[in-house]
């Protein structure tokens, strides 16, 4: 069975967000679940104000506390909480999230530089709490969420380089279309179809920094593994050890392909049986030791 290390779940009914979609309730969420042989989920609170509705952490905490076999609680901080300063000291907030069972921290994703010294100063406090971040990205600030840098990631690997006992899981189409060469900087930030002819940034920043791993949810993730099914596989086999399946679940009838194609990998060979136990659910149980 699979372990999710991206989940998104709601307690009571929500209104549509994003002007699209109602995201689901957490009954909704066990039921794919149990259709795709997911075993249990890690939530990720939504608290970022520049999109979504913002949800509580103890939102998340209770569903956890309803269901504990099934779920997994994570926090979620913004780096403007309490001061909104460069040197605020959120050890009041980590600590008393950390009291009640959250593993790590995420969906981060605030519309703010990687390099914003608020960033800085709470993922320096994250990397002293011994807590993981699952981030997202996008590519420039004045739209939608996402922590934003410049081409080739480079505020990504200095936080890598300086923090290096913090677990960064890059997650987001900023992050995943950089596994290849961009053919234009417009790519960025989108789902690139064509193959890899030359490794990105993301590869390589893999083999610099053991902090880095990978949530492979969402669209993002899969299209980073299926545009060039070779180098997916590849990609797969030598960073098995920092690799985590994960689904990025919102609504009820989303598509959610990754779990078939790592079985359709296993099945023909192309991945062991312990690497795939690895990236299913093996790596998901060391980091978070459950």
């Amino acid at each position: 069975m699979f372990i999710d290390i991206h989940a998104h779940a709601y307690l009571f009914d929500s209104p549509p967000q994003d002007g699209l979609i109602t995201f689901c309730q957490a009954e909704e969420v066990l039921r794919r679940y149990d259709e795709l042989g997911i075993e249990k989920g890690v939530l990720l609170p939504l608290i970022g104000p520049e999109t979504y509705l913002p949800q509580s952490n103890q939102e998340i905490l209770e569903i956890c506390r309803r269901w504990p076999d099934r779920f997994v609680p994570f926090c979620n901080i913004d780096p403007r909480g309490i001061d909104n300063a460069v040197d605020t000291d959120f050890s009041v907030w980590i600590d008393w999230f950390k009291a009640r069972g959250c593993r790590g921290v995420g969906e981060f994703m605030p519309n703010m530089y990687f390099r914003d010294p608020r960033v800085l100063n709470l993922l320096r406090q994250f990397e002293k709490a011994e807590l993981p971040v699952i981030f997202d990205d996008t590519v420039y600030v004045g739209r939608r969420y996402g922590l934003v840098d410049e081409p080739g990631l480079p505020q990504l690997e200095m936080i890598l380089r300086s923090m290096p006992k913090l677990i960064l899981l890059g997650h987001g189409p900023a992050f995943w279309s950089e596994m290849g060469v961009l053919e234009t900087v417009a790519d960025r930030g989108g789902y690139p179809r064509y193959p890899i002819k030359a490794e990105g940034a993301v590869p390589k920043l893999f083999r610099r920094y053991p902090n880095l791993w990978g949530d492979l949810s969402a669209g993002s993730g899969y299209n980073a593994l299926t545009r060039d099914r070779a180098y997916g596989i590849k990609f797969l086999n030598e960073f098995q050890d920092r690799l985590c399946f994960g689904t990025d679940i919102c609504y009820a009838k989303q598509d959610l392909p990754l779990a078939g194609f790592l079985l359709e990998l296993k099945a023909e060979g192309a991945l062991s049986e312990e690497t795939f136990e690895k990236i299913a659910r093996g790596n998901a149980r060391r980091l978070l030791k459950i």
